[in-house]
């Protein structure tokens, strides 16, 4: 960018929307292209946040909402601190396997929270860092339930009226938070060739 600084883009959507995979994918085009890429995710991008996701996302203890939210908050302070910030200051493109969005919509939408409280705390575990492109992957219930994993994780086994809120919350908030919701339904190349096409206008030199 003309800053020196890189590109932040991260990849949302909710549980089997394909997104680990299409990330992956991402940043694996992105270097073929000569770009340095920096492959991340949330929870867990760091040491310290490892730990927090074996908390969040293992443990099988019922976490209260608040406790959970706070918890997201922290890996992301430390995920920005740590890693995102660094590797945008060296000009990185930085790929994002989830950040605020699924916040937003877990904790917020999902769990009842209040939309304007979570979004004060995601601000405040950002800092100056924003996204320069959000992109969800929306796929049919079906789908999602096709791609579900052998061992779900404590999200993961939310029930389907949970996901199904998931998946309205992030189609409701795209268009006011501008993110671009892309159509993850089809074979992982299909999907792959609509991200980039997403992708493309924000590469700008």
């Amino acid at each position: 960018m003309s800053d020196g600084r890189g590109i932040f883009i991260v990849l949302e959507g909710g549980e089997g929307s394909g997104k680990s995979t299409q990330a992956a994918l991402l940043a694996g085009r992105l270097r073929a292209d000569g770009r340095d890429v920096v492959e991340t995710f949330e929870p867990g991008g760091t040491a310290r946040g490892a730990l927090l996701r074996s908390v969040l996302l293992e443990d099988e203890t019922p976490l209260e909402p608040r406790a959970e939210l706070l918890l997201m908050a922290a890996d992301r302070a430390q995920h920005v601190a740590e890693l995102i910030e660094p590797s945008l200051a060296r000009g990185a493109v930085v790929v994002c396997d989830r950040f605020s969005p699924s916040t937003l919509v877990y904790q917020g939408c999902a769990r009842g929270l209040p939309i304007d409280v979570v979004a004060d705390i995601c601000r405040i575990a950002e800092g100056d860092i924003r996204p320069d492109l959000v992109i969800v992957l929306d796929v049919s219930e079906d789908v999602a339930a096709e791609r579900a994993p052998r061992h779900p994780d404590r999200l993961e086994r939310e029930g389907r009226e949970f996901h199904a809120t998931v998946r309205a919350a992030y189609r409701k908030l795209a268009p006011e938070h501008g993110w671009l919701v892309v159509d993850g339904n089809g074979g992982i190349d299909r999907v792959g060739a609509r991200v980039w096409a997403a992708v493309e206008p924000t590469l700008v030199e």
